[in-house]
């Protein structure tokens, strides 16, 4: 596919540490010019279909590159190219915290500054933990509880003093073996890292195991581990086993969801939808096995295991956690499959099966906690864990090396053990080359020296600071929230809203038409608009209107402008949409969409005939000046094309020369309708899901969660346009050539899931960037 349009910067400034901070002051003082020799930095990117859903991996993979260029192994991310990368001035990662997609289109007006400027964007897909996937998986840098301060400059990713007694382990449990006793997590450690709680409002409904018998040393362990899938309601347990304290396994049941699979997450989870087609059991039933199976002292061990239990929608009130049992230093956490490795000497997790393993991975948390209760902290701080995870990067790292230019490197195999799977942080390889990245929010960004508290922290506060801070930074991220009682408690509510508006701008209403009109007439010619969802005869008015929902906001708004008052089976007709209370802006959002930087030399095609491939599409367009990219959505469940596509231009006059054309335009004996385009790229996906999607089936929480949002629904609006506001004074801040990224994570949570989205733009005040 090819490439998007792309926005210029320019040069970056040489130097490191101080120097490179004076010189942009410098260049800053005088207005950050830019000389006729220096080069800019350029983005380009096919954000358009499946194209458009970027992990968290690929992500990472962009902030890397960008951040460090080709140095620490960092490679150009295959979705999306920086040319001249060396000329960046600096990159700035803005966080909209617990912010999701729907959020941006629920309150689109609001986000003038974002929609005008930001013409790359993507779906992101929702992280249970999204500062560690955004650093890299071997951090574990979580929001900590509301207003706990600004966090300062600098990272510490590596102890600097190898001495035993500064070990985490150590510091943390001391040297004395101990029993399993003084390892069960207590009531506020539990609290701090999500585990569901007895009486907490989060957890209503949760089962409850009423294991309340008092644990001694000699009281049993039990390994439990989960496989999940993503369902419209969030994460979805597909798979749990549990082992005893010898490593049998009592339990190892597939168990089907409630809600509609999204995702099966087959390469993590190895379930497909082919295995849980004859599945019965439900989570319910788990809940009832595992109350009969758990003694009344039983000690429940995992790795992450709240995520399991949430899952399970269960409260256990004793658990070891693997994850904080072996502590490293500033929250971050090893990963299972390395601990079992590094500890045990067991592979797990082999590439060469599909999915994880519930039992494979119960089982070695369980033997990881044993080793650790019976042979002790100082043992285990022996290990050294901290220098063997880092020997194996760099082993991975030569093995890359080699595998790249096998005639050019040799390799000196440093253990016997295979790479290390996990992505390092990359802050640590900031510190190395010198830069300093600032972390700023109302959320700790990490746990320990970079952390400083102030309880009066706010959205304001924070853009002072990084006004002063970020334009002397090569790497900055910045978090901003709406704050929590706007957060997951709407969610609900808030998509509700959005789909019930999504649906009425999909829908018109045509007639008055004849008793006894051609049915079949009405779809052909309002067929040729777009895709049809559903098409109603309504009977109630005195003479018969047709009701018709699409698929796409152009082929709706298509059949508006060039059907109404057209003759359509034998009657003169009016094409209108509902009029409701949330249309009433409706004319304005068409035209903010059609206006959006995103839609720029876009237009959207329909009256294509089935049978035509994507290949003929390409030739036959192919004479059109100036093409870029041809999108054709295809139907998420069949995987069949509709009949209709985008086309891209490299310039929005060749777009509209285009208009011209192909309205004009019979292909195929078929005659051609278009328009610009509303909902190009990711929004497609998006649009289609919610389209098609039952609504929400709790209907007696949902209306009293509607209520709520309605009364704080304009409060709400002032809190998005400020913060709008914040980051669009954040961007004229920032040096030219420099890139940022504006992230709205998602939501995955017990109140649902949603993808979140990502908005990048390299700034050039000579561009469309400065409105």
């Amino acid at each position: 596919m090819a490439k998007a349009g792309c926005l210029n910067g320019c040069k970056r400034p040489t130097g490191e540490g101080t120097a490179g901070q004076a010189d942009r002051k410098r260049r800053k003082a005088d207005g950050g010019g830019r000389g006729p020799e220096e080069k800019s930095s350029r983005l380009s990117a096919a954000l358009f279909g499946e194209d458009c859903e970027i992990s968290h991996d690929q992500l990472y993979e962009l902030l890397k590159y960008a951040a460090l260029g080709k140095r620490h192994n960092a490679t150009q991310p295959s979705w999306c190219r920086i040319s001249h990368q060396s000329h960046l001035a600096g990159v700035v990662v803005i966080v909209l915290h617990e912010m999701s997609q729907l959020h941006f289109y629920k309150f689109y007006l609001q986000f003038k500054h974002l929609r005008k400027v930001f013409q790359h964007r993507f779906i992101l897909t929702p992280s249970t933990n999204f500062f560690a996937s955004l650093y890299g998986e071997g951090a574990n840098l979580k929001p900590q509880n509301t207003a706990q301060g600004l966090t300062s400059t600098g990272s510490e990713c590596i102890p600097k003093n190898s001495d035993l007694q500064c070990d985490p382990i150590i510091r943390k449990y001391g040297e004395k073996t101990q029993g399993l006793t003084s390892y069960i997590l207590t009531s506020e450690e539990q609290r701090k890292n999500d585990y569901p709680i007895k009486g907490s409002p989060g957890c209503k409904g949760y089962i409850y195991t009423e294991c309340d018998q008092q644990r001694t040393d000699s009281s049993p362990l039990f390994g439990l581990d989960c496989e999940m899938c993503l369902t419209a309601k969030g994460n979805e347990v597909t798979r749990v086993s549990l082992v005893d304290a010898r490593g049998q396994c009592l339990l190892n049941e597939l168990v089907k969801p409630e809600s509609r699979v999204m995702n099966y997450r087959t390469r993590f989870s190895g379930v497909t939808k082919k295995m849980l087609l004859p599945v019965k059991t439900r989570l319910s039933d788990i809940q009832t096995r595992l109350k009969e199976m758990l003694p009344h002292d039983a000690v429940l061990v995992g790795h992450s295991l709240n995520a399991d239990l949430q899952a399970l929608e269960m409260i256990h009130p004793s658990v070891i956690d693997t994850s904080l049992l072996f502590a490293r230093n500033e929250g971050r956490r090893f990963k299972l499959k390395f601990l079992a490795k590094a500890v045990l000497g067991k592979e797990i997790q082999c590439e060469q099966k599909l999915g994880h393993d519930p039992a494979e991975d119960a089982r070695a948390a369980l033997e990881l906690a044993q080793f650790f209760i019976e042979q002790g902290p100082a043992k285990v701080a022996e290990l050294n864990l901290e220098m063997l995870l880092t020997t194996e990067k760099l082993a991975e790292d030569s093995q890359n090396k080699a595998a790249l230019h096998p005639q050019g490197c040799r390799v000196q195999k440093q253990l016997n053990e295979p790479p290390h799977l996990s992505k390092p942080c990359f802050l640590d390889c900031l510190k190395v080359t010198g830069q300093k990245p600032v972390l700023l929010g109302r959320q700790g960004l990490d746990s320990s020296s970079l952390c400083q508290s102030n309880l009066s922290t706010s959205n304001k506060q924070i853009l002072q600071r990084a006004l002063e801070d970020v334009p002397l930074s090569t790497f900055s991220i910045i978090q901003f929230s709406l704050g929590p009682e706007y957060i997951a408690s709407h969610l609900l509510a808030l998509c509700e809203q959005v789909r019930s508006k999504l649906t009425d701008m999909l829908t018109i209403y045509a007639g008055p038409f004849e008793e006894g009109f051609c049915l079949h007439s009405v779809k052909k010619e309002f067929g040729r608009c777009g895709p049809i969802q559903s098409l109603t005869v309504v009977t109630e008015t005195y003479q018969p209107y047709v009701c018709i929902q699409y698929e796409v906001l152009e082929a709706a708004q298509l059949a508006v402008e060039s059907l109404n008052g057209a003759e359509v089976a034998g009657s003169c007709i009016k094409v209108q949409r509902p009029v409701t209370a949330a249309m009433l802006d409706c004319d304005i959002l068409i035209k903010e969409l059609e206006l959006d930087v995103e839609n720029e030399g876009v237009i959207y095609v329909a009256g294509l005939k089935k049978s035509l491939t994507e290949m003929d599409l390409q030739e036959e367009f192919s004479q059109l000046k100036d093409l870029e990219t041809l999108f054709l959505p295809k139907d998420l469940q069949s995987g069949k094309h509709r009949n209709c596509c985008f086309l891209k231009f490299q310039e929005s006059q060749s777009a509209a020369d285009a208009l011209e054309v192909i309205n004009a335009w019979t292909l195929k004996g078929s005659k051609l309708r278009s328009r610009n385009a509303l909902a190009s790229g990711h929004l497609w996906r998006w649009i289609w899901q919610m389209n098609h999607s039952n609504g929400n089936q709790r209907a007696h929480i949902l209306y009293e969660k509607m209520e709520q949002l309605s009364d704080s629904e304009q409060d709400l609006r002032k809190k998005v346009k400020k913060l709008d506001h914040h980051i669009k004074k954040l961007y004229r801040s920032l040096q030219n050539n420099t890139l940022c990224v504006v992230l709205f994570p998602g939501v995955n949570s017990r109140h649902g899931a949603q993808p979140g989205l990502g908005l990048m733009a390299v700034k050039d005040d000579r561009g469309r960037s400065a409105y």
